[in-house]
């Protein structure tokens, strides 16, 4: 039995991605999935993304997305989501798995002549530095690797990591105020079904 089959979570969570309401109402009506996000500072990697059990805060995404001029109408889809084989950032073995991971990763982009990316701010007072560059680099890499030793299509389906966020609390506080859970499914199969929240937050 390979580690990945070891670590299959027989759990179901719910989801909630903020988008606009017209990218909610296409994926219901057409019983299709959202789209995979692929860009080069997401935070777990490519996948489809969700905030766990984290409506409002979907909400505030979709919102924010809107004065960026990427939403018109926010909205929030929510999901049924079997983590499955799921890489988990709240799993020490996981973590360490990346550490070692990122001694091989940076060896290849230097024997390549490549440079290492970098974690940066995406504006002058962005001090958890949003842009996750050589977050999202390094667990694509490691990822992909994974997948080719592995001999399936994902090795793991889904990645799961919880981050600190915001502003502190309270004062004296290291509490965040957009502390949260991200899920990221790679296996689109892994998410049971769609469906648009009726309550109101």
């Amino acid at each position: 039995m390979t580690s990945f089959q070891r670590l299959d979570y027989q759990r179901t969570i719910i989801g909630y991605h903020g988008c606009d309401r017209a990218v909610a109402a296409e994926v219901l009506q057409n019983h299709q999935h959202l789209r995979p996000s692929e860009n080069t500072y997401d935070w777990l990697g490519k996948g489809v993304y969700f905030w766990e059990h984290a409506p409002r805060r979907a909400l505030e995404f979709a919102h924010e997305q809107k004065c960026r001029g990427k939403v018109e109408e926010p909205a929030v889809l929510g999901a049924y989501i079997h983590l499955g084989r799921c890489f988990d950032l709240t799993d020490v073995e996981h973590t360490r798995q990346l550490g070692v991971a990122y001694g091989d990763f940076k060896d290849i982009l230097t024997d390549e002549g490549q440079p290492v990316p970098m974690n940066r701010a995406a504006s002058s007072d962005d001090h958890d530095l949003l842009l996750r560059e050589l977050d999202c680099a390094l667990i694509n890499w490691y990822m992909r690797r994974l997948d080719r030793q592995a001999g399936v299509p994902y090795a793991y389906q889904t990645l799961r990591g919880v981050f600190q966020e915001g502003a502190a609390a309270f004062n004296g506080s290291t509490i965040r105020e957009k502390s949260h859970i991200q899920i990221c499914v790679r296996d689109t199969q892994c998410v049971i079904g769609y469906f648009l929240p009726t309550t109101h937050f």
